[in-house]
């Protein structure tokens, strides 16, 4: 896998009926490619692949890949506790032309042991081989923390494992990630406001959710970071501290899709049991948004944007 950088955890946009809202779609995907991201994931936990039916869910990975036209690197997310039904359902994206990568989360509820996350993870990986696969480890959605030994166990077990999305939270687990793991196994934060941390001890960019509402500027942080640019990086994250942290108010990806709606890109739908932000936070939400430019311009008859910082 020679994937770095910033990658965009992109959203499913739902009209008012609950279907998703392909043509919103479309023009995200388009906004992010034009604005420089390194590469999209769909269906992940910000595109509510929990919620998704799995005609949806094919259709959702599918309308990403056909909107980037090749430009940029597409992952398809790829999560189940039932690690039965996981290959089942890895099997319909094995042969999905344009598809660059799977990526599949610890599996939730259950609370494997290592060796059960070993077997699970393991079983993906010879069901899409030869396609790359990138771990997911958000003990903070699942109960489950992937530790650092059994990364390090897949990568020499699953010659397809590649990569490993850390969301643990803890900068000591990435340190250890980045000195165990071989030459060539990528290693990106799945927080927005520990990717420069994470990047100064091994990390190769990040996941992120705050790119979807400003793809040049987290990207532009990024690529400053791992190209040892440090005082530009540090103050852009300085400037998009606020957004990071909003994005979390609530439940995600509720904030991240209010701030979208905001800036007219798609309806602030969530599926149940998500439900959309408060009033008061979105009060809040609609008030960082606008001090950081983000509310500048609406957006033109295409569905495409400009910059906005």
């Amino acid at each position: 896998m020679d994937t770095i950088g910033c990658g965009t955890a992109i959203v499913t946009p739902f009209r008012a009926d609950g279907s998703v809202d392909e043509p919103a779609l479309w023009a995200l995907v388009n906004w992010q490619v034009e604005s420089g991201i390194d590469f999209i994931v769909a269906c992940g936990s910000t595109g509510e692949a929990a919620t998704l039916e799995e005609e949806e869910w094919v259709h959702v990975i599918r309308t990403v890949i056909e909107a980037a036209a090749g430009r940029v690197p597409v992952w398809g997310g790829c999560t189940h506790n039932c690690t039965k039904t996981l290959v089942r359902q890895a099997g319909l994206l094995k042969h999905m032309h344009g598809l660059s990568a799977v990526l599949s989360a610890n599996p939730y509820y259950n609370k494997p042991t290592q060796e059960g996350q070993f077997q699970h993870f393991l079983a993906l990986a010879q069901a899409v081989e030869p396609l790359p696969v990138c771990v997911y480890n958000v003990p903070g959605r699942t109960a489950a923390n992937l530790e650092p030994e059994t990364v390090a166990r897949l990568a020499a077990a699953g010659k397809n494992i590649q990569a490993i999305k850390e969301a643990s939270g803890k900068l000591t687990q990435f340190a250890e990630l980045a000195h165990s793991l071989p030459r060539g196994f990528k290693i990106f934060s799945g927080d927005d406001n520990l990717a420069l941390a994470a990047i100064g001890v091994g990390a190769h960019g990040l996941i992120s959710v705050a790119s979807n509402e400003a793809p040049k500027e987290v990207t532009r942080m990024v690529r400053d970071a791992l190209s040892n640019n440090w005082v530009e990086a540090r103050d852009l994250e300085g400037r998009l501290a606020r957004l990071f942290d909003a994005n979390f108010w609530e439940s995600n990806p509720g904030p991240v899709k209010t701030v979208l709606s905001m800036m007219g890109w798609c309806t602030d739908f969530v599926r149940l049991p998500l439900v959309p932000p408060a009033p008061a936070t979105r009060v809040r939400l609609e008030r960082v948004a606008g001090e950081l430019g983000l509310l500048k311009h609406a957006p033109v008859p295409e569905g495409y944007r400009t910059e906005v910082f």
